[in-house]
């Protein structure tokens, strides 16, 4: 899988539209708040032009795509950390995820009521991550406390949780997310890791926006999104769900029709892999044209792993070819006799692209 991403926002701002336009999943999606009560989850394929082209130069009997996992939480509200609107149940599934897309509001409907009255983006992402923020201060308030009672016996490690516990208060506490800070000891990341705070995630901000493009929102966006180091992705969600109902061979004809590049999808993924610092390389032994999905910089024995744990503990080389050289040799025959198929050892970190053969011992 590539990663996980969960969609937040507040009610009524169409995340489960968005959903239905990532997903094809049908979700339910109403004009009251609070519809999504169980989370809904949808795993897709990524779209991999890649992929498709190295089918096209290999014998093969199946193409299997790296997949992603969207998770719709439901509304959260102004007082979600307090349990208002269930939304301390809310938060607690956006915990084990990846990723985060926070689903702001940029269209004008009469029809579907707005949780605070009137179209205002910027106090909409204020009130979301205010809530978030005020979760992580709880989590972190509990951190310090068990700290403190450790230290007393004079735990070292202990100690040191309690001052990284007042270093991530004094930041919370302005209303800044956890990411802000940067841990340069190891020990250190790690603790905070571990308490699987809600603001350390990557965001990105979708914004659901009207058929008219819904400029002026999305320059209030893009205004407080930058300083936060948050990409923001325009999504025509109702026009983009209807998209996904479409059989698959019509649904890039119909975007071309409108002038789109790229879905709605495709422009998540790509800023969900920047986020998460993610690379795709391909695997093409046997019946089978895989994508595999790793961290940039990941050793090639760990992505071997990947395929099997047998292959990493048995790692002996990795035979890779990058994509650009496998299209432009025109097949992986050609490319053997031309000489582009590097041997590479332990210390080779998979690149974006990678078209790898892993040799091990069984």
């Amino acid at each position: 899988m590539g990663f996980n991403c969960g969609i937040i926002g507040l009610p009524n701002v169409g995340k489960s539209t968005i959903f239905n336009a990532l997903t094809a999943a049908g979700a339910e999606a109403s004009n009251y708040p609070f519809c999504t009560i169980d989370p809904n989850v949808g795993v897709v394929p990524v779209p991999d032009p890649r992929l498709e082209e190295i089918a096209g130069r290999i014998q093969h009997e199946k193409v299997t795509p790296t997949t992603l996992e969207f998770v719709d939480v439901a509304g959260l509200v102004e007082g979600a950390s307090k349990g208002r609107g269930r939304g301390n149940q809310f938060l607690a599934h956006i915990r084990p995820l990846d990723a985060v897309a926070h689903v702001v509001r940029c269209f004008q409907d009469p029809d579907v009521a707005h949780e605070t009255g009137d179209l205002d983006p910027a106090r909409d992402i204020e009130i979301v991550n205010l809530e978030l923020v005020l979760a992580d201060l709880e989590v972190v308030g509990r951190w310090e406390d068990r700290g403190r009672k450790s230290s007393k016996g004079g735990d070292r490690s202990a100690q040191r949780t309690v001052e990284i516990c007042q270093t991530l208060g004094e930041v919370l506490n302005q209303g800044l997310f956890a990411s802000s800070l940067q841990w340069e000891d190891a020990e250190d990341a790690r603790t905070v890791a571990e308490m699987n705070l809600l603001t350390i995630k990557p965001v990105m901000i979708v914004a659901n926006v009207g058929e008219d493009g819904s400029h002026e929102c999305l320059d209030a966006i893009q205004r407080i999104a930058q300083p936060q180091g948050m990409p923001v992705v325009p999504i025509t969600g109702k026009m983009e769900a209807e998209i996904a109902e479409l059989p698959a061979g019509d649904r890039r004809a119909f975007l071309e029709d409108l002038g789109l590049e790229r879905s709605g999808l495709e422009r998540m993924v790509q800023q969900g892999y920047a986020l998460l610092n993610l690379v795709t390389f391909y695997t093409t032994a046997g019946v089978d044209i895989r994508a595999w999905t790793v961290k940039e910089g990941t050793p090639a024995p760990r992505a071997a792993g990947k395929i099997h744990t047998d292959m990493e503990r048995g790692f002996i080389r990795a035979e890779v070819i990058s994509y650009d050289e496998f299209i432009q040799a025109g097949s992986m025959s050609a490319a053997r006799e031309q000489g582009k198929i590097r041997s590479e050892g332990k210390d080779y970190l998979i690149h974006d692209g990678d078209i790898a053969l892993f040799r091990f011992r069984a």
